[in-house]
């Protein structure tokens, strides 16, 4: 089903719709097949205008067998189209998912309209001349699906038949199977007078210039490869693999013409160790992981905090804790990103709010952290990674010019003295010397260095004064104001978020504000350091509500800085917020503001 829904935002985003997605998947490789816990789904919104979000309710539920239509019934709003593969509901898959009898035959959905089509042995009898096994036959039962949808919503299809004959390339009966399952399909919506209404959604008004369809982590792959670009650094990648962070550790990996390298380590504090080896080499470090990763990087993230140099730790959030649901999502891990390690050691801590927007952030991490010498925590989410949004590709010579100057000099004031811990006094930032370089040899490792020299310190004055000043070099950092979306500047709530909840909030904002009901936005990008006007921002409100998919990480923050009596909305399902559920809780705010 994964399959099957990403060839249908494909050929989405090729008609130039606007569109949104949400994968969700079972965490084990080989989920029980006909279960609930083994169920797999794709939702795809798609429109003729800008949308912010996967939408609350399909009007449309493909279920490939009882698990499915279980699993996903409850979302469905009341009248909405349901196609079933009658061929599944047997009485063994009935009784897996606890159905005594049939929904198909006891009326419990009469209130939907329900297609009872038989997937698999129509495309079995589809393929009969075709020289493949009925195993392999029946799998291309996802193309008729495919196919039938296409026709529905009167999408082109040539990329998918092009798709086809690249992935089974070495195998011509398979390209020949599935495009004639796919035709299958879609001439049997095209014949079979079960479907009254065909749809065609015209292409979204959109920014002039070139769109492709992304995930965010390739997006966040291709901004890393950007900023090696335009700092002119080779970029090394340190990773071990972790769900959901893997993708840019395998996008990563096709770039070497770009000069990135990547290494697959054994372990998650082999990945940061060498990310953090390469930084001080004169690359750029980056590592990537989840949540669990984070927990075991923290003693290298704190070294990194101690030699002052530019790293960047990419934290795909995921729901927690341990082990947890690792293909859910969560914003759960921004403690641990402001606070998580021993000793005073902070970081820049940004999260990206959508898809394409992981491009942009990956660029802002790199920017900070080689303008300051520091590391920087890149809080995305399992979400943002696997949804899929247009991207208007930008112009390379627009994206900011991350080119860094290395000492090559001694600076000291007899000229003959390197001091590697002599600070910029605008950034703060300690001079970045390659290592060989003649004359400028200075100690390095993760013991209390002494204020300029470098030099091994135990003086209690200098580590407070060392401590304090790795703190005002976060402070330091040069971030723009928060913006606040409040049209008619007559809002009195203020609906403050970060990362991924964006499009839930704008879309609950947006509906607020179509009834007559003014409520205002603001949306954080940087969250270690904080905006300098958020202050300001905070004080025009009578009320501020911070939506979370976590316990009230940010809200707490909020409260103790600026000592606003934020009002939480939390959830933590693994599941991103629906627009209608915020639009509902806002509705009371603004009213009883």
């Amino acid at each position: 089903m994964q399959l099957t829904g990403d060839r249908f935002t494909s050929e989405t985003a090729q008609l130039g719709n606007d569109i949104s997605t949400l994968p969700n998947f079972p965490a084990e490789i080989r989920a029980p097949a006909g279960t609930l816990p083994g169920v797999s789904s794709f939702q795809v919104h798609f429109a003729d205008y800008d949308i912010l979000t996967p939408g609350d309710a399909p009007n449309v539920l493909v279920a490939m067998n009882p698990a499915a239509l279980k699993a996903n019934l409850a979302d469905l709003p009341r009248g909405a189209d349901i196609i079933v593969n009658t061929d599944e509901f047997t009485k063994r898959n009935l009784a897996k998912v606890g159905y005594q009898v049939s929904p198909l035959d006891d009326g419990s959905l009469d209130g939907y309209v329900l297609h009872p089509v038989a997937l698999t042995s129509m495309t079995v009898g589809a393929l009969a001349e075709h020289d493949v096994s009925k195993k392999d036959a029946e799998r291309a039962k996802n193309m008729f699906a495919l196919g039938l949808l296409s026709w529905m919503y009167s999408r082109p299809y040539e990329s998918t038949i092009r798709f086809l004959e690249r992935k089974f390339a070495a195998r011509p009966e398979l390209v020949a199977a599935n495009t004639a399952a796919f035709k299958a399909g879609w001439n049997f919506g095209e014949t079979t007078e079960d479907f009254g209404v065909r749809y065609e959604v015209k292409p979204a008004k959109m920014d002039p210039g070139t769109y492709r369809n992304i995930t965010g982590n390739a997006a966040l792959s291709l901004g890393l490869v950007a900023a090696g670009v335009r700092s002119g650094l080779p970029v090394f990648l340190g990773a071990y693999p972790i769900t959901p962070a893997s993708d840019i550790l395998h996008e990563l990996s096709k770039h070497k013409r770009f000069g990135v390298t990547t290494m697959q380590a054994e372990d998650e504090i082999a990945a940061i160790g060498a990310a953090l080896g390469a930084s001080y080499g004169g690359a750029l470090g980056v590592t990537t992981t989840s949540g669990p990763g984070v927990a075991l990087k923290g003693e290298t993230i704190s070294l990194a905090v101690a030699l002052e140099l530019p790293l960047v730790i990419v934290d795909v959030q995921r729901a927690g804790p341990s082990t947890g649901m690792p293909t859910k999502t969560e914003q759960a891990d921004l403690n641990m990103a402001l606070f998580g390690r021993h000793g005073e050691a902070p970081v820049a801590v940004i999260a990206p709010r959508s898809p394409s927007d992981c491009f942009f952030a990956a660029l802002e991490a790199a920017r900070i952290a080689l303008t300051h010498r520091t590391p920087v925590i890149l809080l995305s989410d399992n979400y943002v990674a696997n949804g899929s949004e247009p991207w208007l590709l930008p112009d390379v010579e627009s994206l900011p010019d991350l080119r860094v100057e290395f000492a090559t000099a001694p600076n000291g004031e007899d000229g003959k003295t390197f001091l590697p811990y002599l600070r910029d006094p605008a950034t703060l930032a300690r001079p970045w010397a390659i290592p060989g370089t003649p004359g400028l040899e200075h100690r390095i490792g993760g013991l209390e260095k002494a204020d300029k020299t470098g030099d091994i310190s135990y003086d209690p004055a200098n580590h407070d004064f060392m401590v304090r000043t790795r703190a005002a070099r976060i402070e330091a950092i040069q971030v723009p104001d928060v913006e606040v979306e409040d049209p008619d500047s007559d809002a009195r709530v203020l609906v403050l978020g970060w990362g991924s909840t964006y499009g839930p909030i704008g879309a609950a904002c947006r509906g607020l504000r179509q009834r007559g009901l003014p409520v205002a936005q603001a949306h954080l990008r940087h969250l270690s350091p904080l905006p300098a006007n958020l202050a300001e921002v905070l004080a025009r409100y009578e009320k501020v509500v911070i939506p979370e998919m976590n316990l009230g990480q940010l809200a707490h923050v909020i409260r103790a800085r600026y000592l606003v009596d934020a009002i939480g909305y939390n959830q933590v399902r693994g599941l991103p917020f629906t627009a209608v559920e915020l639009e509902t809780m806002l509705e009371e705010v603004v009213k009883n503001a």
